[in-house]
Order: structure tokens, then sequence, then C-alpha cells
């Protein structure tokens, strides 16, 4: 509710996003920032104020429970629907390292997850709880289906986070520092992309 009073004077919460984005005052930037992130908190959602947008989307629900990482791009005249994720993947031994590029005019179904360095095509149709891992060409529908398991000799490795400061890793219930060159080198790849 609060964060819903502290966006009105902006007239939307996407004039506010646009604000976070375009602003070079590092105090109204952090002021808006700051009210977008409240925004979100209590619509359980995380639209990251960097995240790319050729325009705004259409989300028939509300942004309640929608995430898109901050390096995600998403084209025009997109259709969000709620719980949908379209995230950044940032496992360092992974194929699809990176973050998704959905084309224009592609309709995303509710709980519908959209994971890596994938690009979505123009008028693309994501179904309900599908999950999206791989290029998908432009006029094209994802549906749902059987999961497909895929056996590893060793245990993933699921812990790395990108902060303000560098590389984190989540080890022995505590966020610590990523220290492991090579593990760095891999890591800050991604952030050149």
């Amino acid at each position: 509710m609060l964060g819903r009073l502290l966006a009105l004077p902006f007239g939307s919460i996407w004039k506010l996003k646009t604000l976070c984005i375009g602003t070079k005052n590092p105090l109204l930037k952090k002021l808006y920032t700051s009210v977008y992130a409240l925004y979100q908190y209590e619509n359980n959602s995380s639209l990251a104020w960097n995240s790319s947008f050729e325009s705004e989307p259409c989300f028939p629900h509300g942004i309640k429970s929608i995430f898109v990482s901050g390096d995600a791009r998403i084209g025009s005249g997109c259709v969000i629907f709620q719980q949908v994720t379209i995230g950044s993947n940032m496992l360092p031994d992974s194929k699809g390292l990176g973050a998704p590029e959905i084309g224009r005019n592609c309709y995303i179904g509710a709980g519908a997850k959209i994971v890596g360095k994938v690009k979505v095509g123009d008028n693309v149709r994501i179904g309900a709880n599908a999950v999206v891992f791989r290029d998908v060409p432009d006029n094209s529908v994802v549906v749902a289906g059987s999961s497909e398991i895929i056996r590893k000799d060793r245990a993933p490795d699921n812990r790395f986070y990108r902060k303000a400061g560098g590389w984190e890793c989540w080890e022995e219930a505590a966020w610590r520092p990523v220290t492991d060159e090579a593990v760095l080198a891999k890591l800050k790849s991604v952030e050149l992309r």
C-alpha cells in the first residue's frame, strides 16, 4: 500500500521505472529505485529497474508474482500473465549462461519460465507453465510437456548471485564473496555480454 501511494506522484509504475533508468542524478536515482523496489515488494514481483522493454507490456492480471531479470530484453507488444519468470542463468557450468531476449508481440502464459541466454522470436506464444531454455523461432507456439531429466556426474553448482559489490555464493548458510579466479572469470564473462 505504501509503495503504491509513493508511486502515485509519478503517474504510473511504468513511468517510475523509466525515471529509474533515465535519471543521472545519484540521489534522485536512489529515491526512484527505492520507491520502485517498495512497490514491487508489495506486489511480490521483481521487474528489475534496469530490465529493457521496447514498450510497456500488457499485464492482464497486474504485475503480481512476475519476475524479469535486469539483463533481460523484452520486445514491444508483449502480453505477460501472472507468475511468469524471465530470468538470467548465472550458473558458471551452464551452456545457457546469460539472460533471455524476447521478441515483439509475444504472449507469455501464466506460470511460464524463460531462463538463460535464449532468444524467443517475434509473434511467439508460450503456453501456461511452459519452460523455455532453448531458442524459439518466430511465429511458434511452445507448450508445457513431459519433463526431461538430465543426470550429471557431479552435483550442479546452484549458489552464485551477482550483487552490487560483485559475485557472491551461498555457502554454509551465508552469502560469501566468490574468490575462485576461474569461477570469477566465467561469471564476469556474462557481465560483458
